[in-house]
């Protein structure tokens, strides 16, 4: 097994105001990662045209193994409009059907997975039958399994999302997020339960919840902890749980004990 780390599932360009840039939250997270100081590969699927090209070419610029991304003639590269007037909760129109949503599954990606120490996958890539079905068969070959949570309306259901929860080690959501799963088993009243009943029913090795300006909590090794937020001026927040996602990801790996990353005990083991 090596150390590399394998990101699934979408990758597109956010259509701004300002114009064009690319996004999709496994893209995102590798080129976090990447600039980390990790080694990240990529899953997916872009058009054979302009904007897939461009899209390869800048994650080649970051020095990412663009190997595992299919090319496909029939479908256009992804593309979501996204509206930024509310610069706290971005809002998206994504696009459908496009490449992304026909990811195939061939004997060198499974391999790559197999091989890899963490697979990183969300809920927003199986959205369509196709690259549903591959990303379950990769799911059998994964090592430590990461589920990001990026419930995106209408695209995802009860059923999907709790398939993904019991294949996951590692889970990141956000506090909605946690809010509407709790609510499908029970009604929603503290944080810190809902987050315990998660751990518990999907015997889960870590869980984080972001809450925005809030900042975030995190159970690992049997503990609570809390990060309060950062006071900065936001001009959108497009990626940014992706970049968290992807710092936390290193202090796991690294086997960094959640207080020297901001996160502070505040509750003993369940």
């Amino acid at each position: 097994m090596t150390e590399n780390i394998i990101c699934f599932g979408e990758m597109l360009w956010d259509m701004l105001p300002s114009g064009k840039q690319p996004g999709g939250a496994p893209m995102n997270v590798a080129v976090h990662l990447k600039n980390l100081g990790l080694q990240v590969s990529i899953i997916s699927r872009v058009g054979d045209d302009e904007l897939g090209k461009e899209l390869l070419d800048f994650l080649s610029e970051k020095n990412i193994d663009t190997s595992l991304i299919q090319q496909g003639q029939t479908h256009l590269t992804g593309v979501v409009k996204a509206n930024v007037d509310n610069k706290n909760e971005v809002t998206y129109k994504i696009v459908h059907p496009v490449a992304w949503d026909y990811i195939q599954l061939d004997e060198t990606s499974e391999r790559a997975v197999e091989d890899a120490a963490v697979f990183i996958f969300g809920s927003l890539a199986a959205r369509s039958e196709s690259s549903q079905n591959t990303l379950h068969h990769l799911l059998k070959k994964a090592n430590l399994k990461v589920f990001d949570v990026n419930l995106r309306p209408p695209y995802y259901n009860q059923e999907t999302v709790e398939y993904l929860l019991k294949q996951a080690d590692f889970v990141k959501m956000n506090h909605n997020e946690l809010a509407e799963i709790s609510s499908w088993y029970e009604e929603y009243a503290d944080e810190n339960q809902a987050m315990a009943n998660l751990i518990q029913q999907y015997d889960l090795k870590a869980l984080c919840v972001t809450k925005g300006e809030n900042g975030a909590k995190l159970w690992q090794n049997g503990k609570f902890y809390d990060c309060k937020g950062f006071k900065v001026e936001v001009k959108d927040t497009i990626g940014s749980g992706d970049s968290f996602l992807a710092a936390l990801l290193k202090g796991y790996l690294n086997k960094t004990e959640p207080s020297e990353i901001c996160f502070l005990p505040v509750q003993p083991a369940l």
